[in-house]
């Protein structure tokens, strides 16, 4: 599907613009966009571990105490829904279906037996403010300031180790900063054509139940995810 969107709004894009429908104040503007979410992630596993479980512990686990925490990108639909307060300023807000990362360290110590951890399911709806500079042209570019909150849909990570499975979890609740740029390119019949980039800024605490080191939930990790989040969809004025 996500493919179809981006073939529709390339396509959309090679058509005659002039007759394009402009937004105006009171209009509701619905997008369908692919989106690639790129986590930017921050990471000190390898230094937090060994404040939690003392020196030398990170690297027992993950060869060194420079270890860092990995996430990888994903794909995903996603709707959005935009209100138009004047020609100028609107509102929009981001449905996104839940997107899941993997997650892995960086590399691997004698005590465990793979890096990889298993995966997560973040639900990031963003809200963000918007001003568009050139709502009577063709190109419509813009630039937003929001907020996202991101809810951990399944939170549940595993270290395996030669002493058996270690269970991690992360934190549910994640609220972070948004900026924002993009394009409408308005076309006939009050159709358009969006490409759209954010930064969103959210991290979460990492913690690790590990019996053979030391009772307990302890913090291993402060990981700053912060990915780029990078769009190209079509949309509908009503």
């Amino acid at each position: 599907m996500m493919k179809k969107i981006i073939a529709v709004s390339l396509a959309a894009s090679s058509l005659v613009f002039a007759a394009g429908a402009h937004a105006e104040a009171g209009d509701i503007v619905v997008r369908l966009r692919a989106t690639n979410v790129a986590p930017d992630e921050s990471s000190s596993l390898g230094k937090k571990t060994d404040q939690a479980y003392g020196t030398g512990t990170a690297n027992l686990l993950y060869g060194s105490a420079n270890a860092n925490l990995k996430v990888d990108s994903n794909l995903i639909p996603e709707i959005d829904f935009s209100y138009y307060f004047t020609k100028n300023l609107a509102a929009e807000l981001i449905l996104a279906t839940g997107t899941r990362h993997d997650v892995k360290t960086s590399s691997i110590g004698a005590a465990m037996t793979t890096n990889k951890l298993g995966s997560v399911d973040l639900l990031p709806p963003t809200l963000t403010l918007q001003w568009h500079f050139m709502p009577d042209q063709t190109f419509d570019p813009y630039l937003g300031a929001g907020a996202t909150y991101v809810y951990s849909l399944d939170k549940k990570l595993t270290a395996q180790t030669i002493l058996g499975p270690q269970k991690i979890k992360i934190e549910n609740d994640m609220w972070g900063g948004a900026l924002q740029a993009g394009l409408d390119i308005n076309l006939k019949d009050r159709w358009l054509v969006n490409f759209d980039v954010k930064k969103l800024w959210f991290g979460t605490d990492v913690k690790l139940s590990a019996p053979v080191l030391g009772a307990g939930w302890r913090k291993i990790d402060s990981l700053d995810i912060n990915p780029w989040v990078i769009s190209v969809g079509i949309g509908k004025k009503f």
